[in-house]
């Protein structure tokens, strides 16, 4: 298989995990649970930034062309305008940012906590833009309730990650 055969059966291996990540879903309120958190970082630290970032945008591209790969099997341009659109959205700035930071030698961990960061500011932003209130009231139902599990997954993909790499090159 050359190197470029292989690198697209990776990424689209890793989009079929972001996709099944994001059809298990634990409705806790306006936004909820599921596991695309470790899939998205699972597939940066398995296939690196650029690889890892192609697959997040090939996810995104499948939903906005209508395939129902959101949460709750759901796709199109309406899946953007829900109080997730913007975690939708934060996953691509996460992984351009862990791209970023991790070419400029930023270990993989804090890279990931940073882009899940900017994951949580996007969809901050696009909750309060779409339905109002105030920034802690926001912050309340949108991140305080979630850092502790996405933290976890982070850990789970970076465990993941670490085992996986070893048998897939970068």
């Amino acid at each position: 298989m050359t190197g470029k055969t292989r690198d697209l059966s990776y990424m689209a291996l890793m989009t079929a995990l972001l996709v099944l990540c994001a059809w298990l879903v634990l409705p806790l309120g306006p936004v909820t649970f599921t596991l695309q958190t470790f899939g998205v970082f699972a597939a940066l630290g398995i296939l690196g930034g650029k690889r890892g970032t192609i697959t997040v945008l090939v996810y995104l591209a499948l939903g906005l062309a209508g395939l129902p790969v959101f949460s709750g099997f759901t796709g199109g341009p309406a899946g953007f305008m829900t109080p997730t659109g913007g975690y939708l959205l934060g996953f691509l700035a996460a992984a351009l940012l862990y791209w970023a930071l991790t070419a400029k030698g930023l270990p993989q961990a804090p890279a990931m906590a940073l882009g899940l960061a900017a994951c949580y500011t996007l969809g901050t932003i696009w909750f309060y833009l779409l339905y109002g209130g105030s920034l802690w009231s926001i912050l309340t139902l949108c991140v305080f309730p979630y850092i502790l599990p996405d933290c976890l997954k982070i850990i789970l993909a970076l465990a993941v990650s670490r085992r996986v790499s070893r048998v897939i090159p970068r």
